[in-house]
């Protein structure tokens, strides 16, 4: 059974390849490891070590405090859920970021007001 961190870090890893667009196998050759070996991080089954995970935040041009995001937990309490985007909602986060500044905050209005309609 892998640990909540490192589960969490996979999680984030194959979300931002998600978010840009990069199969598992683009960001393997990239890194010089295999794909299964990224899925083997992705899914937490294997740890990521501290260079690897500096590598993998180049690749993905992020830096390496994106992978903790959202863990945030005191020491000594138990990590945060991680939360799971899934593929539709990363198609949506990519789309968003891609709309020019003037059309997010309506775009971002209208999503609010259709949420709250659903409730």
């Amino acid at each position: 059974m892998s640990h909540p961190i490192d589960a969490h870090i996979g999680q984030r890893i194959r979300q931002r390849r998600w978010i840009a667009k990069l199969s598992q196998m683009a960001v393997a050759e990239r890194l010089g490891i295999t794909f299964q070996q990224l899925q083997k991080y992705e899914v937490g089954a294997n740890r990521v070590s501290a260079s690897r995970l500096w590598e993998i935040a180049q690749v993905l041009e992020v830096p390496v405090a994106y992978f903790f995001e959202g863990i945030g937990a005191p020491a000594g309490d138990a990590p945060a859920d991680p939360v799971v985007i899934d593929r539709d909602s990363a198609e949506m986060l990519r789309a968003f970021c891609a709309l020019p500044e003037a059309q997010r905050a309506p775009l971002l209005a209208l999503t609010r007001t259709l949420g709250t309609a659903q409730a």
